[in-house]
């Protein structure tokens, strides 16, 4: 019987791992063999742990994977590969070492261990200098606690968790420290840590001394990592669409046959699969600034930290975007931001359009008047001015704008004034920036414009009412649910004269045999004034506005209606003579809670053409237009040509050795002809 034949269960470990997951009582004996063979290797591997043991990495994952079969002689297998870790972590063999956390995994994945034990045991082990060891675990972990709150929350394993990595963030280790983070931030982007535990744990990060954990949590809480994949997944797609291409034309070249088509359709299959899996799901989350528990005191320390840094000025500027949107989102009060935020406000300040935005997101209408006054003054002597470029005037006039839309109060009617001014400068950047400053003050506070730039009153500025200092304008009641029950009415009316009121004369006619006459009545001057035509006054409007509102519950059409007649009070006229006012062509872009650069940065100037727009103009002239004809037309078509027509359709290198013997051979007389004119054409050129 040959050896290839022949059975070696003890040695065969793969044979018998497999005999015994099948049948697990026959084969008892044969384990027990194995587990006492895997004692005696663990007591010579203590004595040398740093060494690597062939036989004992083997006996590893043989264990592990039978380990279910028998749980009783089993049960402190685990906690063995435990102790061995945490003991000899920093001294194990790389190999070794992956191999007891790879069993240590086999062991959890069929929940012969506890999560929390596998978990913190893996965290503390970011210690080690392996790199590879480190991914393994971090993607692990990720994958695990995601499995675990699949159905449901496990919330007993996730605030264990969260406390120990609260430990593990102050850890005198900085990758340890920060690969708890990265988890930790990874685990909220995924949705399964996502509540206010999770976030204020990331909280006490920011106040790492390390730089690199101090700048991922700056980055988590201004959601800058979500753009940073966001451009990593636009770039891999546009690398997938280049690859693409080059495929298909380095297919065109060379001769067509079935294997090259065949490795085509291939590589092109591949290249879709690979692009559905990293489509990922939209996910639509509020930001973590609102989980905060203690937004002022941490805003306040950011704030100390910042003064006393002495980190690079792309952390310092993070830590100030950082301040001014919980300033903004949190309606805080921080008054010594804004004297520091005005240091910076110059144009040839590196990234001051930023500083400008951060300066407009701390702005709210808590904030005392004296402060906003201040930050916009600045702003107006060092841009505003007509020694600065048309692009730095508008980049001013835009940061005062957004500014004054969050703080109205910010603003000396003295100074706007001033700045309206510019709606006929000569740039039209600087025209555009002041006449929108001009259309938002119409509409919060038109006292403070001149009486020529208040334009026609409308509508909805006939009952507007000037907000003070701390004053909010609250109502019991939604504007325009007046015209809802007139709309109604109207509506009904119509709909009984169509349905029921020509039935109902038709009917009559058709009873009235006996010729009897009908009383109509006519109006006239004695008969009592309709209640409708009289215009209404604002308390009557409000009331029956109110009733509107608390008596039923709104269907959405009825909101578009309202959404319709505030659009139209803001362009109809108070008098019945005025006519309505044209809008603008473009509706003013909708703000959130927190603002983009391209506010302050919009600049009007006329854009440079890429390849696709510059080919669009290009087709879109070419609609209907006759085929251009190059070159005199032949009377005959069909006509032969001469050899020099050929020539000139060739390449130069094609006919370059006959046009140089051409000028080599040329006779004298030729040349005499040659010098004659070109004396003439110089004769002439000289008088």
């Amino acid at each position: 019987m040959s050896d290839r034949n022949r059975n070696k269960l003890p040695n065969n470990l793969p044979q018998l791992q497999n005999l015994i997951k099948r049948d697990p009582g026959s084969y008892k004996d044969e384990f027990l063999q194995q587990l006492r063979h895997y004692q005696s290797n663990l007591q010579i591997f203590q004595l040398k742990p740093s060494q690597y043991s062939k036989t004992l990495d083997e006996l590893l994952i043989f264990l592990a994977q039978v380990a279910h079969c028998y749980p009783e002689e089993m049960g402190g297998y685990p906690q063995d590969l435990r102790d061995l870790l945490l003991s000899h972590s920093s001294s194990l063999d790389r190999t070794m070492r992956m191999s007891l956390c790879k069993a240590l995994i086999l062991l959890r994945n069929k929940n012969l261990i506890p999560a929390t034990s596998v978990l913190e045991l893996f965290f503390e082990m970011f210690r080690c200098q392996d790199k590879l060891l480190r991914k393994t675990l971090y993607t692990y972990i990720v994958n695990d606690i995601k499995s675990v709150n699949l159905n449901h929350k496990n919330a007993k394993l996730n605030t264990t968790l969260q406390n120990f990595m609260y430990t593990m963030l102050k850890d005198n280790n900085p990758i340890a420290a920060k690969m708890s983070l990265d988890v930790m931030i990874d685990l909220y982007n995924r949705n399964i840590w996502k509540d206010t535990k999770t976030v204020n744990v990331i909280t006490t990060a920011c106040f790492s001394k390390i730089t690199k954990i101090l700048v991922a949590a700056l980055q988590f809480f201004l959601g800058t990592h979500e753009e940073r994949e966001d451009k990593d997944s636009d770039s891999e797609d546009e690398s997938e669409v280049k690859s693409q291409t080059e495929l298909l034309t380095g297919h065109r070249v060379g001769k067509k046959t079935r294997k090259r088509q065949k490795k085509l359709d291939r590589a092109l299959h591949n290249l879709k699969r690979n692009k559905k899996n990293k489509k990922k799901a939209e996910t639509f989350n509020f930001s973590a600034l609102h989980l905060i528990h203690d937004p002022q005191g941490f805003c306040e320390k950011i704030f100390r930290q910042l003064e006393s840094t002495t980190e690079r000025f792309e952390v310092k500027l993070m830590m100030v975007d950082l301040v001014s949107r919980l300033i903004g989102v949190h309606q805080l009060m921080l008054f010594n931001f804004y004297p520091y935020v005005q240091r910076f406000l110059q144009p040839h300040q590196r990234e001051v359009t930023r500083l400008l935005l951060f300066a407009a997101q701390a702005s709210h209408d808590l904030v005392p008047p004296e402060y906003i006054d201040s930050v916009i003054k600045t702003i107006a002597n060092n841009f505003i001015t007509e020694r600065n470029s048309s692009e730095v005037m508008a980049v001013g006039l835009n940061a005062v704008r957004e500014i004054c839309f969050r703080c109205p109060l910010g603003i000396s009617d003295d100074l706007l004034q001033d700045l309206t001014q510019y709606k006929n400068h000569r740039d039209k950047s600087v025209m555009m920036a002041s006449r929108a400053l001009i259309q938002l003050y119409r509409r919060v506070n038109p006292e403070l414009l001149l009486k020529k730039d208040k334009g026609k009153p409308t509508e909805a500025s006939k009952g507007l009412k000037v907000l003070q200092y701390g004053e909010k304008d609250t109502r019991t009641y939604l504007p325009g649910t007046e015209a809802l029950t007139e709309n109604a009415v109207e509506d009904n009316d119509d709909d009984n004269k169509d349905n029921d009121g020509w039935e109902s004369c038709s009917e009559e006619d058709d009873d009235d045999d006996d010729g009897e006459w009908v009383d109509v009545h006519h109006s006239s001057d004695e008969e009592e004034v309709d209640t409708s035509l009289v215009p209404e006054t604002k308390e009557e409007r409000e009331q029956k506005a109110m009733t509107v509102s608390t008596s039923r519950i709104l269907s959405q059409e009825e909101f578009k209606k309202l959404q319709q007649l505030e659009a139209v009070k803001q362009t109809e006229g108070m008098t019945s003579g005025a006519k309505k006012r044209k809008r603008p062509a473009e509706e003013e872009e909708e703000r959130g809670e927190l603002l983009k650069l391209s506010m302050i940065e919009n600049v009007y100037k006329k854009r440079a053409h890429d390849k696709d727009s510059r080919l669009a103009t290009v087709m879109e002239g070419r609609v209907d237009r006759p085929k251009y004809t190059h070159g005199p037309r032949k009377m005959n078509p069909h006509a032969s040509t001469t050899n020099r027509d050929k020539e000139r359709g060739k390449n130069y290198t094609m006919i370059k050795h006959k046009v140089m013997n051409r000028k080599k051979k040329r006779s004298f007389r030729d040349k005499q002809i040659a010098l004659r004119n070109s004396l003439l054409k110089k004769q002439k050129t000289k008088y």
